[in-house]
């Protein structure tokens, strides 16, 4: 039996190599804004984003997120007037855009809310590779989610994501470093 020798190049012989793909986070979509506009990705273009997908019932996730993007922008001082944050549901069926309107003007005015149509919120969701589903419970329902946090450059590419753990300082410190290269 012959083996072949090729297929088990010990690591540092240099005559495999293993390429992985870098995913792509973000690209186009069209949704409506908390104002009831149609938005794309092109609407902010020229703006660093911040972006969280959450919703307006969620009550352990997204308050302490809101309030991190909130204090975010607030260290940036000036350099804030650079940045737009989104706050995308995942919840299509109940934040509509007044829904959302209500919800961030009252607590997080500097933050726009985005909605759509069930597909247009799933091919958003899919772009920034976001879980959330519905899971019903005897009150209703509610929607899990994940808990990213996305640094968007000026023309829509992606630069960074936080973790839920990562504070206001960590997320303005990156915005300011984005900010110095330009």
């Amino acid at each position: 039996m012959e083996i072949n020798s090729s297929c088990c190049t010990p690591p540092g012989s240099g005559s495999a190599t293993i390429v992985r793909p870098v995913p792509t986070v973000g690209g186009s979509f069209r949704l409506i804004d908390d104002s009831g506009a149609a938005v794309t990705e092109r609407s902010y273009f020229g703006k660093y984003l911040i972006v969280f997908f959450g919703f307006t019932h969620c009550q352990t996730v997204c308050p302490p997120a809101l309030a991190r993007i909130d204090q975010a922008l607030e260290e940036l001082g000036e350099l804030a007037n650079s940045v737009r944050a989104l706050y995308v549901t995942v919840d299509p069926e109940r934040d509509t855009p007044e829904v959302l309107h209500a919800f961030l003007a009252a607590q997080h005015p500097r933050i726009t809310g985005l909605t759509g149509s069930a597909a247009e919120i799933e091919s958003m969701k899919k772009a920034y590779h976001v879980h959330a589903r519905r899971v019903d419970d005897p009150d209703g329902y509610r929607m899990p989610h994940s808990a990213f946090t996305f640094l968007m450059g000026p023309e829509g590419d992606y630069l960074k994501h936080f973790a839920d753990t990562v504070d206001s300082k960590e997320i303005a410190a990156a915005v300011q470093a984005s900010l110095a290269v330009r």
